[in-house]
């Protein structure tokens, strides 16, 4: 079973491939993905419309969609492949849905997401009114234009005018997609740490499966210790989110070493934090010179040294917050949550969203519904991003 950080390196692998417009090489990358997302099932549509294999496209974008309802942009290149494939009811119908999910918005960026491309609504109803041409519907074509021109001008008014000119002289405009060669890219995250991170040198590390009371039932890992006097011991608090596959029916121990072949993945990605005596937080330990001046720190004495390693999905956690307001999910790439949830924070986007992962989910949230856990914040009114955050 391949691991994450080997499905990632497909990805990545796949992204170059598509750049060098080898198709054929990129998409047996994106197969080679394991449960593949929709953002990967979106790649291979792409390379599939730019290789002409139309119909091939057409499944491809049908899977991102069914995987993400939401996806504006999916939706957008399934009405391009139904488009060119002369399928005009089938396009207007997807550029509809594409419009549905920009839910009144000018555009969706979908850069923070690796994607560098923002679909602007203007550009759907532009495609809209194209197959509306297609198909003969000459006057419905028009008003479409009218309604583009009249709600997002900005940045787009030539266009526009040129192509409602053309429709008035019964000339369809020229239909729009997204740039050849641009596909979704993985995360930053995952590619930084796609080499295993050794934190603890040659330490061996041998596992307890007797929980301790302060550690909130996650299990202990302790040093094996020949010699008392040059090693220390060392306590790590685990809890990582890991994605299995398994066959259907498996038996507990068919079970047990998938996981103990995920965990060791997930081990040496997470973010390792360390609790100095009687301190409730946890620092997080990113380098190897904060590691050692960790060590320096460490009294000598039968307390040793406590660590925690916490991850999701092969990602670090880098902390806790805790949710002051629930969050309803405005775009696919939001995380949703209720009032006084505890959320793992695994990027800061900018100065107003946080990443995070909750439940086995990851998404974008407000920085400003979340206090830090273990902060005493006084319940406020539910704060509204400002527009000019909107992600």
């Amino acid at each position: 079973m391949s691991s994450l950080g080997d499905q990632v390196r497909d990805w990545h692998q796949g992204v170059l491939a598509v750049a060098r417009e080898d198709w054929d090489r990129a998409l047996c990358l994106f197969s080679d993905v394991r449960e593949p997302s929709a953002k990967i099932y979106f790649n291979m549509g792409c390379v599939h419309l730019m290789a002409g294999n139309l119909e091939a496209a057409l499944q491809a974008f049908d899977q991102a969609v069914t995987k993400d309802t939401c996806m504006a942009v999916g939706f957008f290149q399934r009405g391009v492949a139904n488009f060119q494939l002369q399928r005009f009811q089938e396009a207007m119908s997807d550029f509809q849905l594409a419009l549905a999910q920009l839910r009144g918005n000018a555009a969706i960026d979908y850069t923070q997401l690796g994607l560098h491309f923002k679909l602007q609504a203007w550009e759907v109803l532009y495609n809209m009114a194209s197959a509306q041409c297609q198909a003969g519907l000459w006057t419905k074509a028009a008003n479409t234009l009218v309604e583009a021109i009249s709600k997002w001008p900005e940045g787009a008014q030539d266009i526009l005018d040129t192509a409602l000119e053309q429709v008035q002289k019964q000339v369809p405009p020229q239909l729009r997609q997204v740039p050849k060669g641009k596909v979704f890219q993985p995360p930053r995250q995952y590619l930084q740490h796609l080499e295993p991170m050794d934190f603890l040198g040659k330490a061996k590390v041998v596992a307890s499966v007797i929980p301790d009371n302060n550690s909130d039932g996650w299990p202990q890992q302790g040093a094996a210790a020949k010699d008392p006097a040059s090693l220390v011991t060392v306590t790590v608090q685990c809890y990582f989110t890991v994605p299995l596959e398994a066959p259907r029916g498996a038996d507990l121990s068919s079970l047990r070493t998938l996981l103990a072949q995920a965990l060791l993945h997930q081990a040496q990605m997470g973010q390792l934090s360390y609790q100095a005596p009687g301190e409730k937080f946890w620092i997080p330990i990113p380098t190897e010179e904060s590691l050692q001046s960790v060590w320096k720190s460490v009294a000598r004495g039968p307390s040793g040294l406590q660590l925690q390693c916490r991850g999701a999905w092969g990602r670090p956690v880098l902390y806790q917050v805790v949710a002051q307001h629930s969050y309803s999910a405005q775009r696919p790439e939001d995380l949703d949550f209720l009032q006084g949830d505890t959320v793992d924070v695994l990027c800061e986007v900018d100065e107003a969203w946080l990443e995070g992962h909750r439940d086995g989910c990851i998404g974008i949230f407000p920085k400003c519904f979340v206090a830090p856990a273990g902060a005493c914040v006084k319940a406020l009114p539910v704060p509204k991003p400002k527009p000019e955050d909107q992600h």
